[in-house]
């Protein structure tokens, strides 16, 4: 069985990295993804995905990438549980094992 993710999108905003106590790394990103056709009114619709990063990869991708750039990830899925208010919610998120820079906002407009 696989569970792998391939994501080409933008970064929606500048990438903030968390430390904790244990000397890891954590950052937390959405990535615009364009869907690849057209909807009835002709216009392409974006998915806002969420993607979690973990140290080394984390620290990078908060050094090198901003919002608007434009990245590739590889990754899983992975779903995840919380309560609130009594009730269970579920989220599903992309663990992110690799990063590549494709292109930068501001290299696009120059």
């Amino acid at each position: 069985m696989h569970n792998l993710v391939y994501l080409i999108g933008r970064l929606t905003e500048d990438p903030e990295v968390k430390k904790y106590d244990d000397d890891k790394s954590r950052l937390s990103i959405n990535l615009a993804v364009q869907r690849g056709f057209k909807n009835e009114d002709g216009i392409y619709e974006t998915d806002f995905i969420r993607c979690i990063l973990w140290n080394g990869v984390a620290s990078h991708t908060s050094e090198y990438c901003h919002k608007g750039d434009l990245v590739g990830i590889k990754g899983r899925l992975q779903t995840r549980s919380y309560e609130d208010n009594g009730e269970t919610k579920y989220v599903m998120e992309v663990i992110v094992d690799r990063v590549s820079f494709l292109a930068s906002k501001k290299t696009a407009e120059e």
